[in-house]
């Protein structure tokens, strides 16, 4: 079971870092040809912005917030849209592992447990739009 105030304090201690971010796409994109095609046009000043958010909204939801930014990134994700496949979200989330580890000095294997616990009934609803 997740536990969102956990995974918004380990977020808080990684998250100051600006090399988080670029850490992270960084990982990202060395998990897949594909992943680095879709950001060969990308600014990726905004687009980790995008992502800082992102994380935030996640976290947020699973904290009890409405899911209409979670619903929000689903439909700019869908297949009609960006058309951000649901396969590579566990890419996604795998990346972001990787990153906290590097970044937040208590991530253990529990607290990856619980991140990934905490952040799958968002990702569940934004894989859940693609179509």
């Amino acid at each position: 079971m997740g536990n969102p105030d956990i995974v918004f304090q380990s977020y808080g201690r990684s998250c100051n870092n600006p090399a988080f971010f670029e850490d992270f796409y960084t990982i990202f994109m060395g998990k897949s040809a594909d992943i680095r095609a879709m950001f060969a046009n990308t600014n990726m000043e905004s687009q980790r912005g995008l992502l800082r958010g992102g994380i935030m909204w996640l976290v947020m939801h699973a904290r009890g917030m409405s899911d209409s930014k979670i619903r929000a990134l689903g439909e700019s994700h869908s297949k009609a849209k960006m058309n951000i496949h649901p396969s590579y979200y566990s890419l996604w989330l795998d990346a972001l592992m990787e990153t906290l580890y590097r970044h937040d000095p208590q991530f253990s294997p529990t607290l990856e447990q619980t991140w990934r616990a905490t952040l799958k009934p968002s990702i569940d609803v934004i894989t859940s739009m693609y179509d």
